[in-house]
């Protein structure tokens, strides 16, 4: 190959300079309008977010297409956010009540110190349904608690095929609770609330091994 095709080929140093440029740019952005959020309430104009970012629509639609595709991102890092919150704690789950615990009050530590921003992602009207941030989240969520309890079913010698749509019942029982609990301005305490979803979830949890003896149950054939 000569030096005129390794031009040709070759990145274009200028071209991939804008590129990061653009993204530093729009992650600024987001962040922006995070804490426009944070201040205005879950549901602000798009004239009052460019206001409080201290930039005009024309700049906002310059990195986004349009309003859609900028609330679209805002949900999207905050969906990444809550999953920052909650994940250490998910991941850490084995057989321990006090882990269970730990992972249902991270959830609800995160949403009651940012309820706004809760609020937007999971409310969020102007955001496009066809890419829903808030099933992301849930599955980032899903899958690694869905690991955790496959792992606990196989070492009892028990069908881990449970195991993920279990998953998906915990977080979204856990997501149901505490939207109507921020919704009716936390009538019961965070710790309190906590103690009382992880006494309901425990129970399923440790129920799993009597699951085993129940008639068509659990029980792995063939062993």
């Amino acid at each position: 190959m000569n030096s005129a095709d390794e031009g040709v080929n070759r990145p274009d140093g200028r071209s991939r300079r804008w590129a990061d440029h653009r993204e530093r740019r729009r992650a600024e952005l987001v962040e922006a309008v995070i804490e426009a959020i944070r201040e205005l309430g879950p549901e602000p104009g798009i004239d009052a977010v460019a206001a409080h970012a201290g930039v005009s629509k024309p700049v906002l639609y310059r990195y986004f297409e349009d309003k859609s595709g900028l609330w679209l991102a805002v949900g999207r890092q905050a969906a990444t956010a809550v999953v920052e919150a909650i994940a250490p704690a998910v991941a850490a789950v084995r057989e321990e009540r006090d882990v269970v615990a730990a992972a249902i009050d991270a959830y609800l530590t995160f949403i009651e110190a940012d309820p706004h921003v809760y609020r937007f992602v999971v409310h969020q009207r102007g955001i496009a349904r066809d890419t829903d941030v808030v099933a992301d989240a849930m599955d980032t969520v899903a899958s690694g608690l869905a690991r955790i309890l496959g792992d606990r079913l196989r070492a009892l010698g028990l069908d881990s095929g449970p195991a993920l749509p279990w998953a998906y019942g915990i977080v979204g029982y856990v997501q149901t609770v505490a939207d109507w609990w921020l919704r009716q301005q936390q009538p019961i305490s965070r710790t309190a609330l906590a103690e009382y979803l992880t006494t309901f979830l425990w129970g399923g949890i440790a129920g799993i091994r009597a699951a085993a003896d129940t008639p068509g149950g659990l029980a792995v054939t063939g062993r």
